[in-house]
């Protein structure tokens, strides 16, 4: 892959780079034009909402569920008039959280001008974060380095 620099406004990456980190973190990220249409997934291994490179092209609510349609679509409408810029919600679902407590989030994108330009979806799973210990966990993670 060539040394391809992409300028940030926090400074400078390359392309190598870029992907590496969208592989490496646990998070899952998907994002959505100014159309609604999938324009960009993550590619983690071991995704709790599988994507490939068949869903690039498709309308976001292609790839939902009938249940779960009407309130994504919602949400982009919010976002699309500016009602909304983001959302947090918790689900747990045996079918494909892989019966484990996960969270998504949908954060509105905006340009520099202020006008809408997509979506990210991000979404992780939470039963590290719900410990019920978690400030003696996040102690013995610093004392007990895993590498």
């Amino acid at each position: 892959m060539p040394n391809n620099k992409i300028n940030l406004s926090g400074g400078s990456l390359t392309l190598e780079q870029l992907d590496a980190i969208f592989k490496t973190i646990p998070q899952e990220f998907d994002v959505v034009d100014e159309n609604d249409t999938i324009v960009w997934s993550s590619m983690n291994e071991g995704r709790l909402f599988e994507r490939t490179t068949a869903n690039l092209g498709k309308n976001v609510l292609d790839v939902h569920t009938e249940k779960s349609k009407p309130h994504v679509k919602r949400v982009l409408e919010q976002m699309h008039n500016n009602e909304r810029k983001s959302l947090s919600i918790n689900l747990w679902s045996k079918r494909w959280s892989k019966n484990q407590p996960i969270n998504v989030s949908f954060y509105s994108l905006h340009n520099e001008s202020g006008d809408y330009i997509g979506c990210v979806e991000v979404t992780q799973p939470t039963k590290d974060y719900q410990w019920k210990w978690r400030r003696l966990k996040n102690f013995l993670h610093i004392i007990f380095k895993k590498r």
